[in-house]
């Protein structure tokens, strides 16, 4: 269960790393370092120590950590002047709508504690943090993980309830040496940061909620997030293990009748749901999901959205597949408008089509109860097919 969200602040919370860089540069200049941008972001994720430590050794600086520290804080309070704090699109608001969901919210940055202050004061939203945590309180900078086990030991939770927010190489590999799930902000302006650490990544803040973290959390887990829940059904992701059960279900020809058919060996069909998991749910926030019987628990088919190329326009497409034994009492319908009102709802999803083989009767039954209108008639995959199409 998701209790608590880490964000880092430079480059995440403000997009400070540019006004760093050119107080650094400044400062560096004025000792006659012959340095540049690219040097400054090698170190973004780290501390001001480690940089003018590096930079004492690398450029000869005939001046001592402690006041070349000294002076790199007094520049970047003198760029903070001229600038201001330039907080990110959307991370205001969704630091308040973390915040009235009920989860802990947390700052662990290589900054001052200080600079953190005066960064969440400025903005007005030290309210919603329950914990501010500096580099400067742990023996190791990150990449080590000792910043965020001092956040997880000061907020009193454990990583599997704790998701990080990092926009640094640094930062991404710390959270995970730490154990915790991390997702990746791909800021332009922290420079070419290697976020292959994250387990997802994340280009804006002004699309994404509580949801989104607690959905990243549990596939983090490999807990599979449940989509619906409907009158007689449960909707969510498949994993690996539920292949055994959809392979069974590939058996009866009359389902196979309009559908691909299901990869002969087992152990490949799982495989392709792995990487499904890791690719499509995680990337887009929907996809092919397991149709399962509260009542038995078992599952009993598919239903969701994906993206495909339809008569060469790219469209949402809705599709389902129910076992046989199923067939007759309605699980079609329920399913797929769970699907439908969910794509709304919570995808902002505004058009969705469905591409259904002339010859299947039971299914252009469906797309006509759930309100689809035929398109048009045309040539998919080598069969004839219809296309309709709803807009939600």
């Amino acid at each position: 269960m998701l209790k608590t969200i880490i964000f880092d602040m430079d480059g995440v919370i403000i997009d400070s790393e540019p006004q760093h860089a050119k107080a650094a540069l400044r400062v560096f200049n004025r000792h006659g370092a012959d340095a540049d941008y690219d040097y400054c972001a090698s170190f973004i994720g780290s501390s001001t120590e480690k940089l003018t430590r590096d930079a004492i050794l690398r450029f000869q600086l005939p001046v001592s950590p402690d006041a070349l520290i000294k002076e790199m804080n007094a520049e970047k309070k003198k760029v903070l002047g001229e600038e201001g704090y330039q907080p990110l699109p959307g991370i205001i608001d969704l630091i308040r709508e973390l915040y009235q969901s009920g989860v802990r919210l947390a700052i662990a940055s290589s900054s001052s504690i200080a600079e953190i202050e005066s960064t969440v004061k400025a903005l007005g939203i030290r309210k919603y943090f329950t914990k501010l945590i500096s580099s400067s309180h742990v023996r190791e900078p990150k990449p080590a993980p000792d910043t965020f086990l001092l956040a997880l030991k000061e907020l009193g939770c454990s990583a599997r309830e704790t998701v990080v927010v990092e926009d640094s190489c640094f930062g991404t590999q710390a959270a995970k040496a730490a154990g915790i799930v991390c997702v990746g902000y791909v800021n332009p302006h922290s420079g070419k940061q290697d976020l292959s650490a994250a387990d997802v990544l994340l280009e804006s803040f002004e699309t994404i909620d509580y949801r989104f973290f607690k959905n990243v959390l549990h596939r983090s887990l490999g807990e599979p997030v449940t989509i619906a829940n409907t009158k007689r059904l449960k909707i969510r992701e498949l994993t690996a293990k539920d292949m055994k059960d959809i392979y069974q279900i590939y058996q009866n020809p009359e389902i196979t009748k309009y559908i691909p058919d299901i990869d002969d060996y087992l152990d490949v069909e799982m495989e392709k749901q792995n990487a499904y998991i890791r690719n499509v749910y995680s990337f887009y926030g929907y996809g092919i999901w397991g149709v399962f019987s509260k009542t038995t628990k078992q599952l009993i088919g598919r239903c969701g959205i994906e993206n495909l190329m339809v008569d060469g326009k790219q469209e949402i497409t809705l599709s389902y597949l129910l076992d046989s034994k199923h067939w007759g009492y309605g699980y079609a319908l329920e399913c797929c408008r769970a699907v439908l009102k969910y794509a709304k709802s919570e995808l902002d999803i505004t058009r969705v089509v469905a591409v259904i083989d002339t010859d299947n009767s039971r299914s252009i039954h469906t797309a006509k109860n759930l309100g689809m209108i035929l398109e048009k008639n045309f040539t998919y995959k080598g069969r004839d097919c219809y296309l309709y199409a709803i807009s939600l």
